[in-house]
């Protein structure tokens, strides 16, 4: 017993590192080209690709969530199960895309533009690949194989990125993005084929879907909602107001998402397979919980708070002025994720638990929250849009964290006071680093002042507070580079 839980333990710290390092390098690299496009072409480019997105992103909910989920969820899923859902995912995504390429003119008329016929198909393309890979994708996930996942996501992001470069240098405009953002997808499909060995058999069986469908379709509907929800915001600027407003409401979005993201995406991705696996054991999912929890939030915190204070010279060193309007959505969005990672462990430990009709029932009830305050704002300008998701993330955290009281008997008032002192620690460097914005100093020199001082406080926190976060996360990174010295 205690040989399996040392090995779990090592699965889901190995998992960790590789999955934040696979999401962290493809955010950091996709982050860079982005910076670099956006100094090569227009903001209106960018709105035009987060017009369509809404809707590709819309259908891939379909054949990303749910299932994928279900066989990751289920005791003893065998080939059976695997290549049943394998099919079903592939027509599914077959029937959307052509769903998609029908209804693309009808975008197009929907907000005046008639590009948007022709990028709407071209993106629509993503959704065969994701049919391709969605099993292959819960395989790599319920069996840990995050290290081959890194190599795969790495190689699809590096040669779409090159590629929308080269466009973009010879005038190709918004097809650069489009091809960005398809091409990695058929990359890593191609490349996760070749490097993860499972493959679908000729068998299918539709008892075994309706038994995954009774766990998968409360997680599907859920992530629909979810999804159609967060996707709402750009639709309601992109119609009502212009895909250039959309443009910097989505760039100022972007950057507390690079971070927020890849430490959300990399909880989701190896607690839930991690506790599943305990699913039994209430008392270690807790643990397992609070650890996520505490661990995220000694990162996240003071990654938004810095983030929301060197702004202005991040945004006019790297995006130049005319990405100047982008900041203030970029200040309140680092406010709205700061939360995120917490809500995120709550959600996953429900659905690991087996409790996917909960997770429903809470998506229900945040997005027509959501909806009814995104109702009030939406007359009253971008800014109340984007400034209306900063209570909502607390209104989140709280109904997430809301069955856990009662499940793990870990309840909202332990949370707080788990992130209580990051938040306490991430004021104080505020309070010192904001005043450098002062400064009459290049933006490059204030930036770099900033970020300096702004990480020696914490980390001086950490050690004079002894923050037990702080030397887990240190004595985890040592113990993996240990391995990696001993394997090699």
């Amino acid at each position: 017993m205690e040989k399996q839980e040392n090995q779990l333990k090592n699965q889901v710290i190995s998992g960790l590192i590789w999955k934040f390092s696979e999401r962290a390098g493809v955010q950091i690299f996709n982050f860079v080209v982005s910076i670099i496009l956006a100094r090569m072409l227009a903001p209106n480019d960018f709105g035009l690709i987060s017009l369509v997105t809404v809707f590709i992103t819309l259908a891939d909910v379909f054949v990303n969530s749910g299932f994928g989920n279900a066989l990751v969820q289920k005791a003893g899923a065998d080939e059976l199960d695997f290549s049943s859902v394998f099919y079903f995912s592939m027509c599914t995504s077959i029937m959307l895309y052509i769903v998609v390429y029908l209804c693309a003119p009808a975008i197009s008329r929907f907000f005046g533009n008639e590009l948007l016929t022709a990028i709407t198909r071209a993106m629509g393309i993503r959704l065969l690949s994701a049919g391709i890979n969605s099993v292959q994708n819960a395989y790599v996930q319920r069996n840990m194989l995050f290290r081959k996942f890194f190599f795969v996501t790495l190689g699809g992001t590096l040669s779409s990125s090159v590629l929308a470069i080269i466009m973009a240098l010879n005038g190709y405009g918004v097809w650069a993005l489009v091809v960005q953002y398809v091409g990695s997808s058929i990359v890593n499909s191609v490349l996760l084929w070749f490097i993860v060995r499972w493959r679908p058999r000729l068998m299918f069986s539709w008892q075994r879907m309706k038994g995954l469908f009774s766990y998968g379709w409360k997680l599907l509907v859920g992530a629909l909602i979810n999804t159609a929800y967060n996707e709402l915001r750009s639709l309601v600027i992109g119609k009502m107001y212009s895909a250039v407003d959309l443009a910097y409401y989505t760039k100022g979005k972007s950057f507390p998402n690079l971070i927020v993201n890849n430490v959300e995406a990399t909880i989701a991705s190896v607690l839930f397979p991690a506790i599943t696996k305990k699913q039994d054991d209430m008392e270690q999912v807790r643990a397992m919980t609070r650890r996520s929890i505490r661990t995220s939030a000694y990162i996240i915190i003071p990654a938004m708070t810095g983030l929301a204070v060197v702004a202005k010279p991040l945004v006019l060193l790297l995006l130049t002025e005319a990405w100047t309007e982008a900041v203030p959505y970029l200040q309140m969005y680092c406010f709205t994720a700061a939360l995120m990672p917490m809500q995120s462990a709550n959600l996953q430990a429900i659905k690991a638990i087996g409790r996917s009709d909960i997770a429903l029932k809470l998506e229900i009830i945040k997005r027509s929250l959501g909806l009814v305050v995104l109702f009030l704002v939406m007359n009253h300008g971008v800014f109340a849009i984007a400034l209306s998701a900063i209570p909502m993330s607390a209104i989140i955290s709280i109904i997430n964290a809301a069955p856990n009281s009662r499940l793990l008997n870990y309840k909202y008032s332990q949370q707080l006071q788990d992130i209580a002192p990051f938040v306490g620690m991430s004021a104080v460097m505020a309070v010192v680093v904001y005043p450098i914005n002062w400064l009459p100093l290049p933006e490059i020199a204030i930036l770099s002042i900033q970020c300096l001082l702004g990480a020696a406080i914490y980390l001086g926190e950490s050690i004079l507070f002894k923050v037990e976060s702080f030397t887990y996360i240190k004595n985890i990174i040592k113990g993996f580079i240990g391995k990696r010295k001993k394997a090699s």
